[in-house]
């Protein structure tokens, strides 16, 4: 039985569903700097970063205000007359200020530069990139080093002024959680992102929905909360049910479960069957789901495609439920294609 393991997604293709997943479409097209012979889906994405960063130091940084304090023989900003005196600062001219100035060396330069050091510690990293890093890392002078770590990603703040950095910092992003340091030697090696699988059924997920919403206007994608339809003292006990994805439309709704496994099937005395857990899920879905007047409801279950292509079709109670493949290895127009034609 073939599994996810067998063979690798394309690069390329794995790419397109970050773009997806990230909500950068536009930037699809980058995916032609890559190279015949690529190693991973990291070094593509470094690649890409590296012409990002090229065009970002074309534009000139983001700078913010920043506040600082010191000791100045020039007054400005806001003097601090009480640090002042506990110092005797005016016996030497000067007087402790407190002011602020534009400067590059705010959080979203940090990031980038602080990516760039991890990077150029990594021993896997190819030389030539490695090369490429080291001739753009001086234009990082005036920022500092920082140690990464999800929080500061999340809290990141953009807008208007700063929106052409996301693409950058969500790279950066995907980096860090690449990266594992080795905090002995300071050196820092690659986790293989392809062979993670929570981290790929979390792309997988937020690929498919992000397809849907941007490929079937006509279509309202979002995740949808399930209560259960049961009565009794404490339900609050109950858990919430969440879709992975929910279609809607003026006369249907699909229950999408998005599942990424190394096997589609499972072996039960000599024979393929459907993964009997998922097929439950679904059904608990759809039997407490809310229903709408004059709407066809309908369960699906959606896995990348390890072994023969599955679509199948069944009638469960009043309910329709297919069970579909998608073939991640097939060229992009082919998925593109797929993935529109088991909703229609």
């Amino acid at each position: 039985m073939n599994s996810l393991t067998d063979s690798k997604i394309p690069i390329k293709n794995l790419y397109y569903m970050l773009c997806y997943a990230w909500g950068h479409l536009a930037e699809k097209d980058m995916a032609d700097v890559a190279r015949e012979d690529e190693k991973d889906i990291k070094h593509l994405l470094i690649r890409i970063l590296l012409v990002k960063l090229r065009s970002l130091i074309k534009r000139g940084f983001y700078r913010e205000y920043k506040s600082y304090q010191e000791e100045t023989g020039t007054l400005k900003g806001r003097i601090l007359f009480q640090e002042s005196i506990n110092t005797f600062s005016f016996k030497r001219g000067k007087m402790h200020c407190e002011f602020e100035e534009m400067t590059h060396d705010i959080v979203h330069n940090q990031i980038i530069k602080s990516t760039l050091f991890s990077l150029l510690q990594n021993q896997q990293l190819d030389k030539h990139l490695k090369e490429e890093i080291q001739q753009l890392y001086p234009y990082f002078d005036e920022v500092a080093v920082i140690k990464l770590n999800l929080r500061i990603f999340q809290e990141i703040k953009l807008h208007r002024s700063n929106q052409h950095y996301r693409f950058v910092l969500d790279i950066c992003r995907f980096l860090y959680e690449s990266l594992l340091l080795n905090e002995d030697n300071g050196e820092s090696q690659f986790a293989d992102f392809e062979r993670d699988a929570k981290a790929m059924a979390r792309l997988f997920e937020e690929f498919v929905r992000n397809f849907y919403k941007k490929e079937m206007p006509e279509y309202r994608v979002y995740r949808e909360n399930i209560y259960w339809d049961a009565e009794g003292e404490e339900t609050s006990y109950l858990p919430i049910m969440q879709t992975d994805i929910s279609l809607e439309s003026s006369d249907r709704k699909i229950i999408m479960d998005t599942k990424y496994y190394q096997h589609t099937l499972t072996q039960n005395f000599g024979s393929q069957k459907l993964i009997s857990g998922n097929l439950y899920q679904l059904f608990a879905y759809l039997s407490n789901h809310r229903k709408a007047e004059g709407k066809e409801i309908m369960g699906m279950l959606l896995y990348p495609k390890t072994g023969k292509e599955l679509m199948l079709a069944y009638r469960i109670k009043e309910f329709s439920v297919k069970i579909n493949t998608v073939d991640l290895n097939r060229d992009w127009l082919s998925i593109h294609t797929r993935l529109k034609g088991i909703v229609n």
